[in-house]
């Protein structure tokens, strides 16, 4: 499956953007599917993931209570509402397929392009 992330850009802290993530290919709805950030200078780090039926979400506690993750599969797409931002939220932002979670660390075997999300104080 391939995956191109959208939506990102600057702004300002308590703002909002939507990152959104097509998926290519008819098995996306097979899959749970997930974001990653990496903020310069520190290690990628996992933010959200969402089950195949879309009922079950996780969260990485720096986000949880301002992003939500959700996802489309009649449009193959999987989405992260990014409210209330932070400067420390400024990082390129990843979207994923099959994400999985293994003593307690994620990965995910399908990786998009991502993108820059930037946070002014």
């Amino acid at each position: 499956v391939q995956l191109q992330a959208s939506g990102g850009g600057l702004v300002q802290a308590g703002g909002s953007l939507r990152l959104s993530c097509a998926a290519s290919g008819r098995t996306f709805s097979s899959y749970a599917v997930g974001w990653f950030r990496r903020a310069p200078g520190k290690e990628r780090e996992f933010v959200a993931a969402i089950s195949r039926n879309g009922v079950t979400t996780y969260y990485s506690d720096p986000v949880k209570g301002r992003f939500t993750i959700s996802r489309d599969d009649a449009k193959n797409t999987v989405y992260l509402q990014m409210d209330s931002l932070k400067p420390e939220d400024t990082a390129f932002y990843y979207c994923t397929a099959d994400i999985v979670r293994r003593s307690g660390v994620w990965s995910a075997d399908y990786w998009g392009q991502g993108t820059q999300v930037t946070v002014s104080s």
